[in-house]
């Protein structure tokens, strides 16, 4: 048995279990000991779900009706500083505890007012644990209260306080200022903020809570600053907008739509276009519902109840003709949902799925009431909507067709492999990999160049399909697309199974120019909307094939990556050097493709990630849809980073 094949077992100690093995943890150690519990990791999410904390609490001032203005900071050092208008934390002495209730509110879970007695009625921090988390996982914390007069002042260290409160000064303003910084010892992958990525948080917020007016600004280089003040007044009906962009709208005007009861609030903003995906974004108390939940479901649900009641009314399905299916009536449809009421029931600290089971008859109540009248008012804009979902339904039944007829061809199930595929010998997807190249010759290097134990080479040739612009049943039986369905063994679409893959890394490896990017992302672009498990597992990659080679005699060989890195080398090699510009990965021997592209031991990937799936379909819908003008202002805005495939 080899090492790699040999089981290990761990040796086993036995301790007795008894008094000394309970551990109590006080305060906010919990916090430090198991950050990923209430923050969900300390990678760069974890990190960032920090500022979401405290710029939650803003916000629910402002659904309280005290707060205008939030103001977002990203200081020098990676300091945030979160400042707002509201009424500003109680400073008063909380008799429980015996401490100042700002104190309170910083270093006691479950401290807050939003548990009840009307400090909120509506209110994102369900748990009430988010400023005091921030602050155990935060190096050093400062609060200002502005409030009744003066303004109040307070400095913690690792959660701890470590200066009294104290009076600092006169105002007669109110509002909260919070100024932290993470802890190096708790992030330990990195205590840097990204901006764009609270930037498209704090734009979602203030698309959330039309009027509200949210500034962000980064201030950590006096030579390039950033300010960005996002606001409004539209809502959910511009966010619909934002979200559409690089599609063809079929009605003019966002469809927005809403009904209260009790202290509960439904809105709904939707509007369809000829693309052929739907993007459909949940909120409850202005939390991202990733998962969806109960209010989710009841807009689905009722949406085709609604669209097939009116279809066989008024003549456009006929008696006999089948339902429309849920996914047919969300065909091409943008939708915002946005629910807000009391005692939010959330499945967890990350509030990834509401489970309230009167906020979906809420919501179902809103599309009957609302919408049926709307519908009926407006006869072409239902007829275009109606015309959309029956043409998904007739795409639907034939893409099953085409997917029998594959099937029985053997298509998609055959385990006769594409004839362009070398495959390897290893049969162990924990251990395989798939190289998709296209064209002939780069894939004869990569089949010479390769290991072929663990390494396939899957070979391309041709414009692949863009599926952005096509229905499920071009797809099924593309000659360009079929290779990769069957290579990979796991299906797509409905039929897709992940257990079933051949390969543990696909690895996109196309040429370092624009055809070549155009490549890689057809094939993102298919992944995503057919096989998007394949990226959320993290099996996709993109290979990074060198540009230059810089070569000084026959022994002294650099490769270059970028023009910065081709001019350190010839530096390095005293100038006087041969440099050779790599149009394409066919220009390379296999030697050369394998030493500076496939073996592990020294190249470079891109491992393609879903960080955010809405942004991740936006950015497709953008850069694969008919519409021009988003696309060149994407590309205008983006192309400092053309280096960062990810999406």
């Amino acid at each position: 048995m080899s090492i790699e094949e040999e089981k290990l077992v761990p040796d086993v100690v036995e301790e007795e279990y008894g008094d000394s093995q309970i551990q109590v943890l006080e305060g906010l150690e919990a916090v430090r000991k198991r950050p990923g519990m209430y923050i969900g990791s300390t990678g760069p999410r974890g990190l960032h779900h920090l500022v979401y904390e405290i710029v939650d609490n803003s916000v629910d001032e402002a659904l309280a009706g005290f707060c205008d203005h939030i103001e977002v900071e990203i200081l020098p050092g990676d300091v945030i500083g979160v400042r707002d208008n509201g009424r500003g934390i109680p400073v008063g002495m909380n008799e429980k505890m015996g401490l100042p209730t700002v104190t309170v509110v910083l270093t006691v879970l479950h401290a807050g007012g939003k548990f009840g007695g009307g400090g909120y009625k509506v209110a994102g921090g369900l748990h009430g644990v988010g400023s005091s988390v921030v602050n155990a996982l935060s190096d050093w914390l400062e609060v200002e209260v502005s409030r009744d007069g003066e303004i109040h002042h307070q400095r913690f260290e690792k959660g701890k306080a470590v200066t009294e409160l104290t009076v600092i000064g006169k105002t007669d303003q109110t509002g909260t200022y919070v100024k932290f910084k993470p802890d190096a010892s708790i992030f330990t992958d990195t205590t840097e903020f990204e901006y764009e990525t609270l930037e498209k948080r704090m734009r979602e917020q203030a698309f959330l809570n039309a009027g509200l007016r949210i500034t962000l600004s980064d201030l950590r280089d006096e030579d390039d600053i950033k300010t960005e003040t996002f606001c409004y007044e539209g809502g959910i009906s511009e966010f619909v907008t934002y979200n559409s962009r690089g599609k063809n709208p079929l009605h003019d005007d966002v469809i927005h739509i809403s009904l209260a009861s009790g202290s509960s609030i439904a809105e709904v903003a939707l509007q369809y276009s000829d693309s052929y995906s739907e993007n459909i974004l949940s909120f409850a108390n202005n939390m991202l519902t990733v998962d969806g939940g109960t209010h989710e479901q009841g807009f689905k649900d009722a949406l085709q109840r609604v669209l097939n009641d009116y279809a066989f009314k008024f003549g456009l399905l006929k008696e006999g003709n089948a339902k429309l299916k849920g996914e047919d009536t969300r065909e091409g449809l943008t939708a915002i949902i946005s629910v807000k009421l009391e005692d939010a029931q959330f499945e967890s600290q990350t509030k990834a799925k509401l489970g309230n089971t009167a906020i979906r008859t809420l919501v179902s109540r809103l599309i009957k009431e609302k919408l049926v009248p709307y519908l009926e008012e407006n006869p072409v804009v239902a007829k275009a909507i109606l015309n959309k979902a029956i043409g998904a339904a007739s795409a639907r039944e034939a893409a099953q067709k085409a997917r029998e007829r594959e099937r029985s061809k053997k298509g998609l199930l055959s385990t006769r492999m594409p004839e362009k595929l070398a495959d390897c010998i290893l049969k162990d997807p924990e251990r395989t990999e798939l190289y998709i190249v296209e064209g002939d010759s780069a894939g004869g290097s990569a089949i010479s160049g390769r290991d072929s134990n663990f390494q396939a080479i899957l070979s391309l040739w041709g414009k692949m399909l863009n599926v952005e612009k096509a229905r499920a049943d071009k797809v099924y039986g593309n000659d360009k697309l079929n290779p990769v369905i069957v290579a990979l063994g796991c299906g797509l679409g409905d039929d897709f199974d992940l257990s079933k893959l051949r390969y543990g890394k696909v690895i996109i490896m196309a040429d370092a120019d624009v055809d070549g990017a155009h490549i890689s992302t057809l094939l993102m672009t298919f992944f995503f909307r057919y096989m998007k498990p394949l990226i959320e597992e993290g099996h996709v990659y993109i290979a990074q094939p060198p540009l230059f080679k810089v070569a000084k005699g026959e022994k002294n060989v650099r490769y270059a990556y970028s023009d910065a890195e081709r001019d350190k080398y010839i530096e390095e090699l005293g100038g006087n050097v041969s440099i050779q510009r790599y149009k394409g990965l066919g220009e390379m021997d296999p030697e050369q493709l394998w030493e500076t592209t496939m073996d592990p031991a020294v190249r470079s990937m891109i491992k393609v990630t879903i960080e955010d799936a809405q942004a991740a379909d936006a950015t497709i819908s953008v850069l694969m849809g008919d519409q021009v003008e988003p696309r060149r202002l994407f590309i205008e805005q983006n192309a400092k980073y053309a280096t960062n495939l990810d999406i």
